[in-house]
């Protein structure tokens, strides 16, 4: 799938304000694909700011070096962001995952854009470019600045390598292809560091996130004959730990390391919702299952927002996948 960028081109170079924004929760590729987009469009001579709809992760907070990213819980009000020409949602097409920024977007009433590789999509009222066979938004961005023909910075190349790296779960989901390595030499090539981003990424965990991952990695459960691995972490556990819903990141993936497995499921219990990780490493589709309760994703990686317990969440999301697998 080939994007055409020069409608793209045409918006960026007839204004001068952009807002960029993300899901809440943000992964690296969210976070990564602003920061990268912020610099090129200042390049350009453009005025940018990134406000999301929640702060940076913590054990990811050393992508946002500057502390560029601005949340509404830190004082920006939805008044302030409405003077912006352009407003860009980078790396999800769907409401519910911008939280907060929501309502801005909604009432915004300059130029929206979209920016994404998910399947998922809300009508946003923007004028949007996917890719939904791209591994990560980071390399749509870089499609993006060559396109423009941007300098590919040191910064830019470090965090779009960032993006890239983490959203293949380091170059090892089916998502990579030939693209994607050509995408990490040119960023390379550029300045990004591969050493010192995994260092950053996957050396440099808090005690308190390892005391999770226990916790984690304690409640595993196989059902269907060891096909669907199944775990779930509960508030007072954070409490015990120590840690917060962010140190849960990848850790499904480890699930799918038990010989046997096809599907991984993690059930997180949150305040107001309970957060349903879905992976598969089969041709089993488990974004088919998110969207049956309003999430989304990638065929062999997908989440829902579930609206309910966590009992209740674990009950309607396993019969659906029991009744799959079996």
């Amino acid at each position: 799938m080939t994007i055409d960028w020069q409608p793209l081109q045409k918006i960026i170079g007839e204004h001068e304000s952009f807002l960029l924004t993300s899901h809440c929760r943000a992964d690296c590729d969210a976070l990564g694909s602003e920061l990268a987009m912020a610099e090129i469009l200042e390049q350009l001579g453009k005025k940018v700011r990134i406000v999301n709809g929640d702060e940076v992760p913590r054990h990811i907070s050393f992508i946002d070096a500057e502390n560029r990213i601005e949340t509404l819980e830190s004082g920006v009000t939805a008044s302030d962001l409405q003077d912006t020409e352009v407003l860009m949602v980078l790396d999800t097409s769907a409401w519910v995952q911008l939280g907060p920024m929501a309502e801005v977007v909604k009432r915004f009433s300059g130029i929206r854009v979209v920016i994404d590789h998910h399947v998922s999509q809300d009508d946003m009222k923007a004028t949007v470019f996917k890719d939904s066979t791209s591994e990560a938004t980071g390399r749509l961005i870089l499609e993006l600045c060559n396109a423009l023909n941007v300098s590919v910075t040191p910064s830019i190349a470090h965090q779009l390598f960032t993006a890239i790296a983490t959203d293949t779960g380091w170059f090892r989901f089916a998502s990579v292809t030939e693209k994607t390595f050509s995408a990490l030499a040119q960023l390379v090539a550029a300045g990004a560091s591969p050493p010192q981003v995994f260092a950053a990424l996957y050396e440099r965990h808090t005690l308190a996130r390892l005391k999770l991952r226990a916790r984690i990695l304690e409640n595993i459960k196989p059902l269907v004959g060891g096909k669907l691995m199944v775990t779930e972490i509960f508030q007072q556990d954070f409490t015990e730990t120590g840690a917060e819903p962010a140190d849960t990141e990848d850790v499904i993936n480890t699930l799918l390391t038990v010989a046997g497995s096809q599907v991984a499921v993690m059930f997180v219990e949150l305040n107001r919702i309970t957060k349903v990780s879905l992976r598969s490493r089969t041709d089993f589709d488990v974004r088919a299952v998110a969207e049956q309760f309003g999430g989304g994703g990638h065929k062999a990686a997908a989440g829902i927002a579930y609206e309910g317990s966590l009992a209740e969440a674990r009950t309607a999301v396993l019969k659906v996948l029991e009744a799959e697998l079996k």
